[in-house]
């Protein structure tokens, strides 16, 4: 499994929530999930200049098919509707094999 842990900085909740419920029929068709996602009211320590508000894991069957799910042209028009719009920034903390 490979899997992403992902900080955003979310600034319209109503337009995010409305690109997960988009995407994530897009995401499971591709194997694609969230084990984890938290609403960060504090960060301590950062290496990035991005806020971050929230923060969770991203998994697919393996890279390959994560790359094919972030140039799908369906999540593309769904990322285009709403994320775009709700999130001020995106900072991937890190990517890597969960055995």
């Amino acid at each position: 499994m490979y899997e992403y842990l992902v900080g955003l900085n979310v600034t319209d909740d109503a337009s995010y929530q409305k690109y997960r419920e988009g995407m994530t029929p897009i995401l499971k068709s591709y194997g694609g999930g969230f084990n984890y996602d938290f609403k960060v009211s504090e960060v301590l320590i950062t290496q990035s200049q991005n806020k971050i508000n929230r923060v969770f894991t991203l998994f697919f069957p393996d890279k390959e098919t994560s790359e094919r799910f972030f140039s799908d042209p369906e999540y593309l028009e769904v990322k285009k509707a709403y994320f775009e719009k709700a999130v001020e920034s995106t900072t991937i903390i890190s990517r890597y094999m969960k055995l």
